[in-house]
């Protein structure tokens, strides 16, 4: 009995690269061996032509299911509830801009048959513009750092996960998700397949300053509560040094009782300064709560306008050669 395999991608005005992300998978998929697949696109609420697209080529291939989102719910959850509504035993998560190489679905699948329910892609070099490649590899190692399980360096999140691994992902019930954190913290065994990261060929990124500072705070406050321990030794610190500060200008005064005069630039330098840091301290304390006002809301993942194709299963598998055309339901 064939394996089935799902594949799953995200979109926002995404017109440029669908239809090569589909074909690209599927020639994958077929030079992979004998599987059945479904590839499983879901939309953000796009404002171009790529909800067109999708459906364009879900008339003619029913491996292809689209979800509809009814507004943008962002880059973190809505893959998130897609990966749920896969039926797979295997599921590969790919980005739309084709920075993800499909062609590596080949090897994925090879090593998952070897028995490693978790084969991750780690970039080693980037197309992208070096100064941010450093900078991601620098967020990448601080948060392996703070964390108190192991993570996985310049891993974006493309790879191949066991049905088992995905069940496992679900149980966390997390409506605000930091998936490349749940992989980390599930433990299973994994192997690393390194590749070069391609620049973006069509359409511009759509991780703004907000969206990667939003990924970088929900990666810290969900695998490490250093920042919150720095508040308190930093409070415990800050109140000696205050005492030590005090008792010098007390000594130091009773000695020179006449010639001695604080003045008044220390004090305002230290009042602003000490409310500096508590304004830091204010910001780490309430990104916390931050994420437990959002799973104490408990809202869902998305909210569907519509799906297609999901009442046929994944089609037979693919001829070694067959990459491109219709699949019988």
């Amino acid at each position: 009995m064939s394996k089935t395999l799902s594949v799953l991608t995200a979109c926002f005005n995404e017109e440029g690269n669908v239809r090569e992300v589909y074909e690209r998978v599927r020639a994958a998929i077929a030079a992979a061996g004998d599987y059945k697949y479904e590839h499983v696109f879901i939309d953000n609420a796009s404002t171009d032509n790529t909800v067109a697209e999708l459906k364009a080529i879900a008339a003619s291939d029913k491996n292809v299911k689209i979800i509809c989102n009814t507004r943008n719910f962002g880059h973190i959850r809505s893959p998130h509830h897609a990966l749920f509504q896969t039926s797979g035993d295997a599921v590969i998560g790919i980005v739309a801009d084709l920075q993800d190489p499909p062609e590596l679905i080949v090897e994925m699948i090879r090593k998952w048959e070897e028995g490693y329910p978790v084969v991750i892609c780690v970039k080693t070099t980037s197309g992208e513009n070096g100064l941010m490649f450093w900078i991601r590899k620098r967020y990448y190692r601080l948060v392996s750092r703070l964390s108190g399980v192991e993570t996985y360096e310049n891993y974006t999140g493309f790879g191949l996960y066991d049905r088992k691994v995905v069940e496992v992902i679900k149980s966390f019930d997390d409506p605000y998700p930091y998936f490349r954190g749940m992989i980390a913290e599930a433990g299973f065994r994994h192997f690393d397949i390194p590749y070069h990261q391609p620049a973006r060929k069509h359409g511009i990124t759509k991780n703004n300053f907000y969206a990667l500072y939003d990924m970088a705070m929900l990666a810290i406050t969900n695998l490490s509560k250093v920042p919150l321990r720095l508040v308190t030794f930093s409070g415990f610190a800050g109140a000696v040094l205050s005492v030590l500060v005090s008792l010098a200008y007390l000594i130091y005064k009773l000695i020179f009782w006449s010639r001695f005069s604080v003045g008044v630039a220390p004090l305002v330098i230290g009042m602003f300064f000490f409310m500096s840091i508590q304004m830091l301290f204010m910001g780490i304390v309430g990104e916390y709560i931050g994420t437990i006002h959002t799973l104490v809301q408990k809202r869902p993942l998305v909210v569907e306008q519509e799906r297609i194709n999901f009442e046929y299963g994944p089609g037979e598998p693919l001829g070694e050669n067959e990459t491109r055309g219709s699949v019988t339901p």
